[in-house]
């Protein structure tokens, strides 16, 4: 578990912060390892809890396939996504990078984030991460950070 301070995401800057982070990242899918960093970035911002966007190069090669698409973030820019696949499963949309982040977030050039709900299990610091609720949302909850949390049903106006 994590010695760092435990953080109320309330507390949380909008637009949202971004900060070097070298907690231990491991993300498993397909009953394997496929991404794993102690190099990451964190996206903090009011009301989430933080996104991690882990250097392109800590994944398995060949797990993340492009795909067509694209949404659009206000504060980061275009976001293109990715297929997360595995050698028996293919999780749709499962991960997305900015390819042309805006110069505020330009230290995201290279890193993806993946939504710890669609994997098997995310960790940090070797504690099992409790995804964000909401298909749209991609944080990661742990004993670090505390709510309540935007995602749930009945929050999209907050």
């Amino acid at each position: 578990m994590s010695t760092r301070p435990v953080e109320n995401v309330w507390d949380y800057p909008r637009p949202p912060s971004i900060e070097r982070s070298s907690e231990h990242l491991v993300v498993t899918f397909g009953g394997v390892a496929i991404a794993d960093t102690t190099t990451s970035y964190r996206i903090c911002e009011t009301s989430h809890p933080p996104t991690y966007y882990l250097p392109q190069e800590s994944f398995v090669d060949g797990v993340l396939r492009p795909i067509d698409g694209t949404t659009f973030c206000e504060w980061k820019g275009a976001a293109s996504y990715f297929d997360v696949v595995s050698a028996d499963r293919t999780l749709q949309a499962g991960a997305w990078t900015y390819q042309q982040p805006s110069s505020r977030f330009a230290d995201l050039l290279g890193h993806v984030a993946i939504y710890p709900s669609k994997v098997d299990s995310a960790t940090i610091d070797d504690e099992l991460v409790q995804p964000q609720e909401g298909d749209f949302y991609g944080g990661w909850i742990t004993s670090r950070v505390t709510g309540p949390f935007k995602g749930a049903p009945g929050t999209l106006g907050w």
